[in-house]
Protein backbone atom coordinates (compact mmCIF):
# COMPACT_ATOMS: atom_id res chain seq x y z
CA UNK A 1 0.00 0.00 0.00
CA UNK A 2 1.46 3.35 -1.03
CA UNK A 3 -0.98 6.51 -0.50
CA UNK A 4 -1.17 7.95 2.56
CA UNK A 5 -3.63 6.78 5.73
CA UNK A 6 -5.71 8.31 8.16
CA UNK A 7 -3.82 7.42 11.02
CA UNK A 8 -5.91 8.00 14.99
CA UNK A 9 -4.55 7.65 18.77
CA UNK A 10 -6.93 7.76 21.59
CA UNK A 11 -6.03 8.12 24.98
CA UNK A 12 -7.44 9.15 28.54
CA UNK A 13 -6.35 12.35 27.92
CA UNK A 14 -5.86 13.16 24.15
CA UNK A 15 -7.29 12.17 21.18
CA UNK A 16 -5.17 12.23 18.01
CA UNK A 17 -5.83 12.11 14.14
CA UNK A 18 -3.14 13.13 11.27
CA UNK A 19 -2.38 12.12 7.20
CA UNK A 20 0.78 9.68 7.37
CA UNK A 21 2.14 9.57 4.20
CA UNK A 22 4.31 6.22 2.93
CA UNK A 23 7.90 7.73 3.92
CA UNK A 24 6.31 8.37 7.88
CA UNK A 25 5.54 12.32 7.21
CA UNK A 26 2.95 13.59 9.06
CA UNK A 27 0.57 15.94 8.06
CA UNK A 28 -2.80 17.58 8.08
CA UNK A 29 -2.32 16.71 11.96
CA UNK A 30 -4.45 17.59 14.45
CA UNK A 31 -5.12 16.59 18.86
CA UNK A 32 -8.25 17.14 20.91
CA UNK A 33 -8.65 16.92 24.79
CA UNK A 34 -10.78 13.48 25.11
CA UNK A 35 -13.56 14.81 27.41
CA UNK A 36 -13.04 14.04 30.69
CA UNK A 37 -16.15 12.96 32.67
CA UNK A 38 -18.28 13.60 29.67
CA UNK A 39 -19.76 10.58 29.10
CA UNK A 40 -19.24 8.38 26.20
CA UNK A 41 -21.67 9.93 23.23
CA UNK A 42 -19.66 12.94 23.71
CA UNK A 43 -16.29 11.63 23.64
CA UNK A 44 -17.43 9.84 21.07
CA UNK A 45 -18.36 12.80 19.35
CA UNK A 46 -14.98 14.59 20.13
CA UNK A 47 -13.66 11.71 18.18
CA UNK A 48 -16.12 11.73 15.19
CA UNK A 49 -15.25 15.40 14.68
CA UNK A 50 -11.92 15.34 14.95
CA UNK A 51 -11.31 12.76 12.32
CA UNK A 52 -13.98 13.89 10.12
CA UNK A 53 -11.82 17.37 10.06
CA UNK A 54 -8.32 15.99 9.60
CA UNK A 55 -9.34 12.92 6.89
CA UNK A 56 -11.28 16.38 5.27
CA UNK A 57 -7.57 17.49 4.36
CA UNK A 58 -6.63 14.36 2.62
CA UNK A 59 -8.68 14.48 0.54
CA UNK A 60 -10.52 11.42 1.67
CA UNK A 61 -9.95 9.68 -2.11
CA UNK A 62 -6.39 9.78 -2.07
CA UNK A 63 -6.60 8.24 1.54
CA UNK A 64 -5.88 4.19 1.24
CA UNK A 65 -7.24 2.94 5.00
CA UNK A 66 -7.52 3.86 8.51
CA UNK A 67 -5.52 3.22 11.26
CA UNK A 68 -6.59 3.38 14.80
CA UNK A 69 -4.57 3.17 18.14
CA UNK A 70 -6.94 3.19 21.08
CA UNK A 71 -6.28 2.59 25.15
CA UNK A 72 -7.94 -0.60 26.08
CA UNK A 73 -8.47 -3.23 26.60
CA UNK A 74 -9.93 -4.01 23.09
CA UNK A 75 -11.30 -7.27 21.42
CA UNK A 76 -9.33 -6.70 17.82
CA UNK A 77 -11.37 -9.11 16.15
CA UNK A 78 -14.78 -7.33 17.02
CA UNK A 79 -13.32 -3.77 16.41
CA UNK A 80 -14.47 -2.54 19.87
CA UNK A 81 -12.42 -0.87 22.69
CA UNK A 82 -12.87 -0.44 26.56
CA UNK A 83 -10.24 1.94 27.61
CA UNK A 84 -9.62 1.45 31.25
CA UNK A 85 -9.75 5.55 31.84
CA UNK A 86 -12.84 6.06 29.55
CA UNK A 87 -15.16 4.19 31.64
CA UNK A 88 -18.33 4.86 29.35
CA UNK A 89 -16.42 2.96 26.41
CA UNK A 90 -18.02 -0.42 27.75
CA UNK A 91 -17.13 -2.02 24.63
CA UNK A 92 -17.27 0.86 21.87
CA UNK A 93 -17.06 -0.42 18.25
CA UNK A 94 -14.54 2.05 17.51
CA UNK A 95 -14.36 0.64 13.80
CA UNK A 96 -17.80 0.64 13.18
CA UNK A 97 -17.88 3.93 14.32
CA UNK A 98 -15.11 5.40 12.10
CA UNK A 99 -15.22 3.30 8.66
CA UNK A 100 -18.25 5.76 7.41
CA UNK A 101 -15.23 8.72 7.23
CA UNK A 102 -13.51 6.21 4.87
CA UNK A 103 -16.11 3.92 3.15
CA UNK A 104 -14.57 0.37 1.53
CA UNK A 105 -11.30 0.97 2.89
CA UNK A 106 -9.04 -0.93 5.04
CA UNK A 107 -9.98 -0.17 8.87
CA UNK A 108 -7.25 -1.41 11.50
CA UNK A 109 -7.06 -1.40 14.93
CA UNK A 110 -4.44 -1.32 17.55
CA UNK A 111 -3.70 -1.09 20.98
CA UNK A 112 -2.28 2.77 21.69
CA UNK A 113 0.85 0.81 23.44
CA UNK A 114 1.08 -1.66 20.33
CA UNK A 115 0.68 1.69 17.87
CA UNK A 116 3.44 3.55 19.83
CA UNK A 117 5.97 0.66 20.18
CA UNK A 118 5.71 0.35 16.00
CA UNK A 119 5.95 3.54 15.40
CA UNK A 120 9.18 3.55 17.35
CA UNK A 121 10.70 1.00 16.07
CA UNK A 122 9.82 1.79 12.04
CA UNK A 123 10.65 5.86 12.38
CA UNK A 124 12.87 5.85 15.76
CA UNK A 125 15.39 3.25 14.32
CA UNK A 126 15.64 0.68 16.42
CA UNK A 127 16.70 -2.92 14.83
CA UNK A 128 16.82 -5.01 18.09
CA UNK A 129 15.14 -7.81 17.78
CA UNK A 130 13.00 -7.70 21.26
CA UNK A 131 11.76 -4.11 22.03
CA UNK A 132 8.99 -2.81 24.45
CA UNK A 133 7.49 0.31 24.00
CA UNK A 134 6.34 1.65 27.28
CA UNK A 135 3.02 4.76 27.31
CA UNK A 136 3.62 6.45 30.70
CA UNK A 137 0.68 8.87 31.35
CA UNK A 138 -3.23 8.76 32.18
CA UNK A 139 -2.73 5.01 32.07
CA UNK A 140 0.60 3.11 31.46
CA UNK A 141 0.21 1.51 27.96
CA UNK A 142 2.80 -1.14 26.55
CA UNK A 143 3.54 -2.40 23.58
CA UNK A 144 5.92 -5.10 22.21
CA UNK A 145 8.04 -5.76 19.00
CA UNK A 146 9.25 -9.35 18.42
CA UNK A 147 11.43 -9.50 15.52
CA UNK A 148 10.17 -6.71 13.67
CA UNK A 149 6.80 -7.34 13.86
CA UNK A 150 4.11 -5.93 16.44
CA UNK A 151 2.81 -8.93 19.30
CA UNK A 152 -0.35 -8.45 19.70
CA UNK A 153 -1.46 -11.89 21.20
CA UNK A 154 -4.56 -13.73 20.99
CA UNK A 155 -7.06 -10.92 21.98
CA UNK A 156 -5.23 -8.28 20.94
CA UNK A 157 -4.03 -7.00 24.57
CA UNK A 158 -0.25 -8.14 24.54
CA UNK A 159 2.35 -6.51 25.84
CA UNK A 160 -0.27 -4.62 28.65
CA UNK A 161 2.60 -4.21 30.87
CA UNK A 162 0.83 -1.16 32.99
CA UNK A 163 -1.10 -4.09 34.10
CA UNK A 164 1.43 -6.52 36.04
CA UNK A 165 1.33 -6.77 40.07
CA UNK A 166 4.25 -5.31 40.94
CA UNK A 167 3.28 -4.60 44.53
CA UNK A 168 0.93 -7.31 46.35
CA UNK A 169 -0.48 -4.97 49.17
CA UNK A 170 -0.43 -2.62 46.91
CA UNK A 171 -3.64 0.74 45.73
CA UNK A 172 -6.97 -0.30 43.66
CA UNK A 173 -5.80 -0.14 39.91
CA UNK A 174 -8.59 1.65 37.43
CA UNK A 175 -8.43 -1.82 35.95
CA UNK A 176 -10.11 -3.04 38.99
CA UNK A 177 -6.87 -5.21 40.06
CA UNK A 178 -4.55 -4.28 43.05
CA UNK A 179 -0.92 -3.32 42.84
CA UNK A 180 -0.79 -3.04 38.78
CA UNK A 181 2.15 -0.37 37.50
CA UNK A 182 -0.65 1.71 36.57
CA UNK A 183 -2.18 2.41 39.91
CA UNK A 184 1.52 3.55 41.29
CA UNK A 185 3.58 4.93 38.16
CA UNK A 186 0.50 6.95 35.56
CA UNK A 187 0.80 10.89 36.31
CA UNK A 188 -2.63 10.56 38.45
CA UNK A 189 -1.57 7.68 40.38
CA UNK A 190 1.59 10.08 41.16
CA UNK A 191 -0.22 12.80 41.64
CA UNK A 192 -2.83 11.42 43.80
CA UNK A 193 0.06 9.41 46.24
CA UNK A 194 1.80 12.74 46.27
CA UNK A 195 -1.22 14.79 47.49
CA UNK A 196 -1.75 12.42 50.24
CA UNK A 197 1.69 12.94 51.33
CA UNK A 198 1.13 16.04 51.89
CA UNK A 199 2.26 17.78 48.53
CA UNK A 200 0.21 20.81 47.62
CA UNK A 201 0.89 22.27 44.41
CA UNK A 202 0.66 25.80 43.40
CA UNK A 203 -0.99 25.24 40.11
CA UNK A 204 -2.76 21.89 38.61
CA UNK A 205 -2.36 19.21 40.31
CA UNK A 206 -1.54 17.47 37.33
CA UNK A 207 1.82 15.39 36.89
CA UNK A 208 3.23 18.86 35.26
CA UNK A 209 3.31 20.65 38.12
CA UNK A 210 4.60 17.76 39.83
CA UNK A 211 7.59 17.87 37.82
CA UNK A 212 8.64 21.29 38.44
CA UNK A 213 7.84 21.47 42.02
CA UNK A 214 10.43 18.06 41.95
CA UNK A 215 12.94 19.84 40.02
CA UNK A 216 12.46 22.68 42.90
CA UNK A 217 13.74 20.57 45.25
CA UNK A 218 10.20 19.16 46.71
CA UNK A 219 10.64 16.14 48.79
CA UNK A 220 7.49 14.81 48.34
CA UNK A 221 7.50 15.28 44.22
CA UNK A 222 10.79 14.11 43.99
CA UNK A 223 9.26 10.85 46.26
CA UNK A 224 6.79 10.48 43.40
CA UNK A 225 8.92 10.18 40.51
CA UNK A 226 11.12 7.70 42.34
CA UNK A 227 7.83 5.49 42.95
CA UNK A 228 6.65 5.90 40.07
CA UNK A 229 10.38 4.60 38.40
CA UNK A 230 10.69 1.86 40.87
CA UNK A 231 7.19 0.35 39.38
CA UNK A 232 8.17 0.60 36.20
CA UNK A 233 11.60 -0.54 36.95
CA UNK A 234 10.03 -3.38 38.59
CA UNK A 235 7.31 -4.60 35.38
CA UNK A 236 10.76 -3.78 33.15
CA UNK A 237 12.65 -6.55 35.11
CA UNK A 238 9.49 -8.86 34.85
CA UNK A 239 8.84 -8.35 31.10
CA UNK A 240 12.98 -9.04 30.40
CA UNK A 241 12.70 -12.28 32.64
CA UNK A 242 9.99 -13.36 30.22
CA UNK A 243 11.32 -11.84 26.92
CA UNK A 244 14.75 -11.07 26.87
CA UNK A 245 14.23 -7.96 25.77
CA UNK A 246 17.14 -5.78 23.87
CA UNK A 247 15.42 -2.00 24.21
CA UNK A 248 12.63 -0.31 26.29
CA UNK A 249 11.48 2.98 25.07
CA UNK A 250 9.06 4.73 27.11
CA UNK A 251 7.01 7.83 26.43
CA UNK A 252 3.89 9.70 27.22
CA UNK A 253 3.58 12.91 29.34
CA UNK A 254 4.81 11.61 32.75
CA UNK A 255 8.34 10.82 30.61
CA UNK A 256 8.97 14.43 29.18
CA UNK A 257 9.96 15.12 32.79
CA UNK A 258 13.08 13.37 31.57
CA UNK A 259 15.99 12.21 34.07
CA UNK A 260 13.27 12.96 36.98
CA UNK A 261 12.01 10.09 35.95
CA UNK A 262 14.77 7.94 34.02
CA UNK A 263 17.55 8.21 35.96
CA UNK A 264 16.02 6.67 39.36
CA UNK A 265 14.32 4.53 36.46
CA UNK A 266 17.63 3.06 35.30
CA UNK A 267 18.50 2.75 39.06
CA UNK A 268 15.75 0.53 39.79
CA UNK A 269 16.53 -1.64 36.80
CA UNK A 270 19.70 -1.95 38.02
CA UNK A 271 19.14 -2.83 41.69
CA UNK A 272 15.80 -5.16 40.46
CA UNK A 273 17.67 -7.23 38.07
CA UNK A 274 19.59 -9.91 38.64
CA UNK A 275 20.31 -11.72 36.00
CA UNK A 276 23.03 -10.95 33.36
CA UNK A 277 20.31 -11.47 30.34
CA UNK A 278 17.73 -8.63 31.97
CA UNK A 279 20.67 -6.41 33.52
CA UNK A 280 21.77 -5.62 29.51
CA UNK A 281 18.25 -4.06 28.65
CA UNK A 282 18.48 -0.25 27.43
CA UNK A 283 16.47 2.06 28.41
CA UNK A 284 15.44 4.90 26.24
CA UNK A 285 13.31 7.78 25.91
CA UNK A 286 11.15 7.96 23.28
CA UNK A 287 12.75 9.89 20.20
CA UNK A 288 9.50 10.26 18.25
CA UNK A 289 7.45 11.65 21.48
CA UNK A 290 3.89 11.97 20.58
CA UNK A 291 3.77 11.16 16.85
CA UNK A 292 5.17 7.56 17.53
CA UNK A 293 0.87 6.48 18.33
CA UNK A 294 0.21 7.88 15.13
CA UNK A 295 3.37 6.50 12.88
CA UNK A 296 2.53 2.96 14.30
CA UNK A 297 -1.28 3.23 13.63
CA UNK A 298 -0.44 3.91 10.11
CA UNK A 299 2.02 0.97 10.08
CA UNK A 300 -0.86 -1.31 10.72
CA UNK A 301 -2.50 -0.19 7.69
CA UNK A 302 0.44 -0.20 5.49
CA UNK A 303 1.51 -4.01 5.99
CA UNK A 304 2.54 -4.29 9.51
CA UNK A 305 6.26 -4.91 9.27
CA UNK A 306 7.87 -1.93 8.41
Amino acid sequence: MSGPVLAVDVGGTKIAAAIVEADGTLRARATTATPAGAGGQKVAAALDRLVSDVAAQGPPARLAGLGVGSAGPLDIAAGTVSPVNIPDWRPFPILDALRPILPGRPAVLGGDGHCMALGEYWRGGYTTAAMLGMVVSTGVGGGLVLDGRIHTGVTGNAGHIGHIVVDLDGPQCPCGGRGCVEALASGPSMTRWARAQGWAPAGPPDARTLARDARDGHPVARAAFQRSATALAAGIVCAGGLLDLDDVVVGGGVAGAGDLLFTPLREAVADLAGLAFIRRVRIHPSPLGTDAGLLGAAALVFGSKP
